[in-house]
């Protein structure tokens, strides 16, 4: 099982913070893939990932990232300073 954080508008746009997913992908990709499939949500929030930053726990990657069960994923736009 992988757990998935959403954040900032992508949270609003899937209307979850969080959810544990049951998935056999051993890649990032692969799991992003199988989210977009869980709901029009989840595919609309997930279309363009070139505005999303991706970790796998808690460190930034690209979706050619191994995962493993008990990876945590988490999901969100870029941060911008102010």
């Amino acid at each position: 099982m992988i757990q998935v954080l959403y954040f900032a508008w992508v949270r609003s746009g899937i209307g979850l913070d969080q959810e544990t997913i049951e998935t056999e992908a051993t890649s990032l990709g692969a799991l992003v893939e199988e989210l977009r499939a869980r709901s029009d949500k989840h595919s609309q929030t997930l279309a363009d990932l070139s505005k999303l930053r991706l970790a796998v726990n808690q460190t930034f990657v690209d979706l050619d990232a191994s995962i493993a069960p008990g990876d945590e994923v988490a999901i969100f736009p870029p941060m911008t300073g102010g």
